[in-house]
This record gives structure tokens, sequence and C-alpha cells, in this order.
């Protein structure tokens, strides 16, 4: 049965269903809703343009109705639009057209998305009523999914993922108003053409609630494909296994295959049981294809840190006690002559100097020995020995975070032992990440003297002190001592002044 939607703004969007039942007739125009968390009034206008405004919208809605108030939410700092926007009404009805006049109007140039606002937070994260779709032909717009859905029920929210530049990632999301229009969808619509593309549609899943392991995927990553492999050729070799839901290989902008593709199945069985056995398969071209469980990228990225971390720990406890640093080194000392200083002490595992972009000496290296007593001893025998015409330093290789710790450990000892705060770094100055006070000394410490009502300012010797020839203490060294200042009328005498007269009026 095939089904159409209005005309875009650029070309029409036909959706086939092959299969499907007769679509029954044109749902009613949106009404309030029932539930009482959902605000009968309050619209949530969302996928604004950047540049859209509060009087544009305005503009927009004021067709429908009497509007109480428009907000656009913004960036506290920057002030840019974050790209959505609520939009109150006076009455329910007028909120109820314009969610079916107004949704998918195009403003400055993109069409917006109108839903009822959803107050309660855990309800709108709840994913009751809310349906996944993949697969959907680049074509597919939100406009599109929401008239090919519209006939299984209400729908609060239809979206088709994109990317930064709009381009459709080939799933979205629709989510109805009951779980009872969701699971139809989701009976009627799985498995069948939408544009000429079998599409997927099952119950949105939170990223913790997908699984991940290795008997829970559905979708195979298949790599090191020769340029001749089609869909069609990786599709007859894969549905051996199970059911397919989709196959596509990745290509270029001049049509030619990157040499990697994606399989899923539609049972996690099926897709295990791919890799198992399909893993290493030459058939074609005499290229070993690899199979495996396909991965997001920052899935992937996540797997390849832990697995990094891993190794740099493992190496690190093993070389524990074992490395040694070295500096002050003279620039024509390379790594030969550094390993001839040091092997009479035990067997070197590594040895490097450090050098820069040039390929100059830092003047630093390091040395690692095959266990700890080795290293120990070189440490003893080596550290302050001259090394041509420079001392060495040779001291227990050190982590940055470790290192960083202990002198900031040391700076505060000797703020302490001279008197000064605990918290402050070398030369006065707050350790990385401590707070800044300006305009007035941190609590604890003395500031300048600051004048006081009736007195003036102290004032310091020419020149500062330990300025010019006359420093603190120095001979002659004046200073000018505060006097106080009467704070009366010019022409009023202070109280017990001569006759006893008071403050309260002036002498004739």
């Amino acid at each position: 049965v095939a089904q159409s939607s209005p005309k875009k703004t650029k070309k029409r969007t036909t959706t086939t269903m092959a299969s499907a039942p007769a679509a029954p007739a044109a749902p009613p125009a949106a009404t309030a809703p029932a539930a009482s968390n959902l605000s009968a009034t309050s619209l949530y206008c969302g996928d604004l343009e950047p540049s859209c405004t509060e009087a544009q919208l305005y503009e927009l809605f004021s067709t429908i109705g009497p509007v109480v108030s428009i907000r656009v939410c913004r960036d506290l700092i920057t002030r840019r639009s974050l790209g959505y926007a609520y939009v109150n009404f006076q009455q329910g009805p007028d909120a109820a057209r314009a969610i079916d006049v107004l949704n998918f109007q195009v403003v400055n140039g993109k069409p917006i998305r109108i839903m009822y606002s959803q107050r309660d937070p855990a309800l709108r994260k709840s994913g009751v009523g809310n349906i996944f779709i993949k697969n959907l032909d680049k074509d597919i717009d939100n406009k599109a999914l929401y008239d090919t859905f519209a006939q299984f029920g209400n729908i609060v929210s239809a979206k088709v993922a994109t990317d930064s530049q709009g381009q459709s990632k080939g799933y979205g999301f629709v989510q109805f108003d009951t779980a009872e229009a969701a699971d139809g969808a989701i009976s009627k619509v799985n498995g069948m053409l939408m544009n000429d593309k079998q599409v997927y549609v099952g119950p949105f899943q939170r990223r913790g609630e997908r699984g991940g392991g290795p008997t829970t995927f559905n979708n195979v990553y298949v790599k090191n494909l020769h340029e001749s492999v089609t869909e069609d050729m990786l599709r007859e070799v894969f549905e051996k296994c199970g059911t397919l839901t989709s196959v596509v290989v990745m290509k270029d902008g001049e049509g030619k295959s990157k040499g990697f593709g994606f399989v899923c199945f539609e049972e996690s069985e099926a897709a295990s049981k791919a890799v198992e056995e399909l893993d290493g398969y030459d058939k074609v071209e005499d290229k070993a294809w690899i199979v495996c469980r396909a991965q997001k990228k920052a899935e992937r990225e996540a797997e390849l840190k832990a697995k990094f971390d891993a190794e740099r720990r493992e190496r690190m406890e093993k070389m524990a006690g074992a490395n040694l640093y070295i500096k002050n080194l003279e620039d024509t000392v390379d790594d030969a002559k550094l390993r001839e200083l040091f092997q009479e002490f035990g067997t070197i595992t590594s040895c490097r100097v450090m050098r820069d972009t040039a390929g100059a000496s830092r003047g630093s290296a390091f040395v690692a020995f095959s266990s700890a007593d080795e290293a120990t001893r070189a440490v003893t025998e080596m550290n302050g020995k001259m090394a041509g015409n420079k001392p060495l330093y040779v001291a227990l290789a050190q982590r940055k975070e470790d290192r960083r710790m202990r002198l900031q450990a040391q700076f505060a000892q000797r703020a302490v032992a001279a008197g000064g705060m605990p918290n402050m770094g070398p030369y006065g100055m707050p350790p990385p990440g401590a707070p800044m006070y300006y305009g007035q000394p941190p609590p604890g410490v003395m500031g300048p003297p600051q004048p006081q009502p009736g007195f003036g300012m102290p004032m310091m010797p020419p020149g500062g002190p330990g300025r010019g020839p006359m420093g603190p203490g120095g001979p002659g060294m004046q200073y000018v001592m505060p006097m106080p200042q009467r704070q009366g009328v010019p022409g009023q005498r202070g109280r017990g002044g001569r006759g006893g007269r008071g403050s309260g009026s002036a002498s004739p």
C-alpha cells in the first residue's frame, strides 16, 4: 500500500510500506493532553535556527490565538540560542491548533518541531511510547516520518537524527502518547519497506540498557573488502547465518567502495554466529575479511583508551623502582655513551636521551634496569659523579602526577616554616587550582593599611621601602604620623569647647 507525505519544500518524498495493511482514516486534530503532567496551554518548540528570535515566534504563533509569553532558551554566558523555546497560550484549543497548523513550519530556512511541554522530567525521560526506527532513506525528514506513523495513534514527537550539515543519519524516533499505540506501530511497520528500504522498528532503549556483550549485539562490522564486493554479494554470504535487516557497503563521494561495510541481523545469536564463522573469510579475490561486532566511535575510543591505560599501568608496575631519571647531561652524550656509563651496574632494558624536535639533546635521559636493586646501586654510585665537565643528577623516575604532588607538599612545608600560609605555592603564588583573591587579601593575611575615619593615610618615605640611599631603618628616615581630623562643619565647635556650650547650634 503506497502512502505519500505532503510536499516538501524541495521535492516529494514517497514512503512505501510493502505488505502493510491499509491505512485507516486520518487521525483527528490534536487535542489537549489528558495527562495532568502535560500542560494544555504550554508548547515546546524545537529545532530552531540559531538566529530565530521571540519576535519572529510571536508573529507566527499569534496568528493562531492570544499568546501569553514566548521565551527562547539561551546560554547564560554567551546568550546564544539553545535551539528551542516555550510558547504559552491563553487557551488550550489554541495550543492544539498550533500543533496542527504550525508543526514543521519553516522558520529562517529550518522546519520547527512543536509538541506539548512535558513538565515532569521523570516522565520525559521514561521512554514510554517511544520507538526507534533505523535504516531510513536519506530523503525521509521529520514530517515524512510523522505522516507515516500518524495512522497508529497520537504522536507526541517525531524526529530524524541529523548531522552537523543537516543530513539524515538514517535513523529516527517517534513518541506516542500511549504505549499501546507504540506497540501497534512496531508490529505493523517493523520489516516493511519505506522508500524501497527495509526498516527496523523497535522499542526505544537507553544507552545503558542496550547491553554490549558479545551475545547481545546485532550489527556486524566487515572490513578488508575488495572493491568489487557489492551489497548483494555481502548479503548472499551473510544470510546463511540468519535473517538480515540491513546490509550496506560504505562508499566515497565518487561511489567507490571504502573497503568496509555493516551487516545487521534480526537476532543477536545470528550475529554472533556470523562473527565466529565468517571472520577470516577469503573466498572473494583472496582477501581475508575481518568480521567483528560493530562499535560506535565513542565506545571504540573508550575501549582502546582502557587497553592502553592497562598496558601503561602494567609497564609502570613492572618498572617501578627500576627506572632512573638523569639530568645535567652534556650535549655530546648520546644513547650509546649513556649506556656505557651505566652498564656496569646491571642489565639495561632501555636507555634513551631526550631530544627536542630539532634533534638537539635536552640534557636529560632515562635508563631502565632489569631489577630495582641494580637501579638503587646506580643511583648511589652515579648521583653527583662527574660526566665530562658536569656533575650528574640521578634519581628514581617518577610519574608527572606524583612529582607534582611531591613538589606541592614541599612548597607547603616551606611556607609553613617561613610563617606563611600553608596553601601558598612558590614565590607566594597560590598553587594551580587555588582561588585568587582580588581587591582584598585572603582570610588570615594582613593587607596594606587602610585609612580609618578621622585619620589620614600613613605615608612611606621617599623611594619606598628598600629603595634609594635610605632603606628601611636607614639614617634620616622619617615617617609622617597620622593626624586626627575634625569631622564637624566649619564654624561649629564640638561638645566640650570653651564656654561649655554644646554643639547643637552655632553661637551668635
